[in-house]
């Protein structure tokens, strides 16, 4: 069987798996915590009173929205989902001893793991994709769709993307390392979190300084964008920014497959 056919075979059988499993009942809770604020935000902006306000000025709107995804989405839903879904592409077979299962089909090791991640990709694509429009509809009004849905559909691509970058990372920790949830919360909650509020040229080495770096770009040219623009110390060019993130997924997934060609994964009695 080719690699890539045997891949799909791969995604068939985790894609179930993955979607009736109990980290998915995790993800709909961490996704459902963005429609329930911006509900919240909505009964507040009918009551007449600001929920949201940046540098004095009032936000509203897809301001809102736009900090949201910033602030929920980018920086906390996507590495967690990256993190607890990606480490365990590889750790939880190993843990659950059923990896020898897949290893003696006349398979490449390689398709075990792009199989999976693509399986990864789709299931939460599923669930983050949705809360977001749901998201949207709630906080923007509706004389303001027609001018910012096009916005809407950037963000939904930069999410995807983000979830594709981290996934592909943390799919490696997952097939090299040990015990890699520890290891994946450690990058993504403590290194980038700490180096992201230090001056200088480390940033430039995590995943979150060009994600970040593209939302301003994302944003309609309004006061939105301003408002949101002070957000950012530093918003390297989008074309920097992407060739960046795609060099992080494309490394980072070639190198997992590679460990789990190689590796010999010994289960513990």
């Amino acid at each position: 069987m080719s690699f890539w056919n045997a891949s799909r075979r791969v995604f068939d059988l985790s894609l179930g798996e993955m979607l009736w499993s109990r980290r998915t009942i995790f993800m709909a809770l961490v996704v459902g915590g963005p429609v329930l604020l911006a509900a919240i935000v909505k009964v507040i902006e009918i009551f007449g009173m600001s929920a949201l306000r940046v540098n004095g000025q009032r936000v509203a709107g897809f301001g809102i929205f736009g900090v949201m995804i910033w602030m929920l989405f980018l920086r906390f839903i996507v590495p967690v989902l990256g993190v607890f879904y990606g480490t365990a592409l590889m750790a939880d077979e190993v843990e659950d001893k059923t990896i020898t299962y897949l290893f003696t089909r006349p398979i490449p090791r390689g398709a075990v793991l792009v199989g999976k991640y693509l399986a990864y990709l789709a299931c939460t694509t599923l669930v983050v994709l949705p809360s977001v429009m749901i998201v949207y509809f709630v906080l923007v009004p509706f004389s303001q769709l027609p001018g910012t849905f096009g916005s809407l559909l950037v963000d939904l691509g930069l999410l995807g993307l983000g979830l594709a970058v981290y996934g592909g990372v943390f799919a490696f920790v997952g097939a090299f390392f040990k015990r890699p949830l520890v290891i994946g919360l450690l990058f993504a909650f403590g290194w980038e979190q700490v180096v992201l509020a230090l001056p200088g040229y480390l940033k430039q080495f995590t995943i979150a300084y060009y994600l970040q770096a593209l939302v301003p770009h994302a944003m309609p040219s309004d006061g939105v964008a301003s408002l949101l623009q002070g957000m950012f110390r530093e918003t390297p060019p989008v074309g920097v920014c992407l060739a960046w993130l795609f060099a992080y997924l494309g490394v980072f997934l070639y190198l997992a497959t590679r460990v789990v060609e190689r590796k010999e994964y010994v289960l513990e009695q």
